[in-house]
């Protein structure tokens, strides 16, 4: 099982498990927009203190999926960043309750194909639901009010989120077998929204993106132009005289 206490044992630095080659590379950068001092990564790092990086201010992943971690040693909050650009916090998490980035390590993704299943209770008892190839926005549609205590990634690699809409603090379900709601990181056993991750080796049109929020309505519109008025009509011409007989 993947402990997210730890790194898994089967994890390679720099290669997928996935597929065969698949190298990993990301770059972080000290401060917003992708300025200050740099650090590029192909393998887990559990202290970027080391790499003389204090702050990470903005991110690229190049390839492959990663999971970043709020304290060293891949402890505390996690962040799921896959293959883009990130270049401000508010685009890699949105649950704002940390502003550190200290370890960060590869995601295993073991197929292209996802399934997970979720139980209500511990060791995989109580109500279960079955998540096939699909994103679930919201749990409450069916019947998971925020309990989730236990969970099985059959297959690929998913990340849960404690609120609907895919907001709040991010758990990650490698494949493997999840008996306590510690064993994915958590406090308590909510849950209620969860995503596939992508890896682009499979995936080529791209991993999940959080949609822009809709323009909000300008509360003082500058009035339209006043039109151009018509042109006014030449005179017509004065007819001829008539030719005397």
């Amino acid at each position: 099982m993947s402990d997210q206490q730890g790194v898994p044992d089967q994890q390679v630095a720099g290669k997928s498990q996935g597929g065969a080659g698949a190298v990993y590379k990301v770059s972080l950068f000290e401060f917003e927009n992708f300025r200050g001092k740099k650090v590029e990564l192909s393998a887990e790092c559990k202290d970027l203190i080391e790499k003389n990086l204090e702050k990470v201010g903005s991110i690229i992943v190049e390839s492959c999926p990663w999971v970043a971690f709020e304290k060293k040693g891949f402890l505390g909050e996690q962040f799921v960043l896959e293959k883009g650009e990130y270049p401000r916090w508010s685009t890699w998490t949105n649950s704002q309750s940390s502003s550190l980035l200290l370890s960060m390590r590869p995601l295993r993704v073991d197929s292209a194909d996802h399934k997970l299943h979720l139980f209500e209770n511990c060791s995989f008892a109580g109500r279960k639901m079955e998540i096939v190839d699909d994103d679930i926005p919201s749990l409450w549609v069916h019947g998971f009010q925020d309990r989730v205590a236990s969970a099985k990634a059959v297959n690929g690699t998913w990340v849960g989120y404690m609120y609907p809409g895919y907001r709040g603090r991010q758990f990650v379900f490698e494949h493997g077998e999840y008996k306590h709601w510690n064993d994915w990181g958590a406090t308590e056993p909510q849950l209620q929204s969860v995503r596939r991750v992508r890896d682009m080796q499979w995936h080529k049109r791209g991993c999940f993106t959080v949609p822009d929020p809709a323009p909000k309505p300008n509360p003082n519109p500058s009035p339209a132009p006043n039109p151009a008025p018509a042109p006014v009509p030449a005179p017509a011409a004065p007819s001829a005289p008539a030719a005397s007989s």
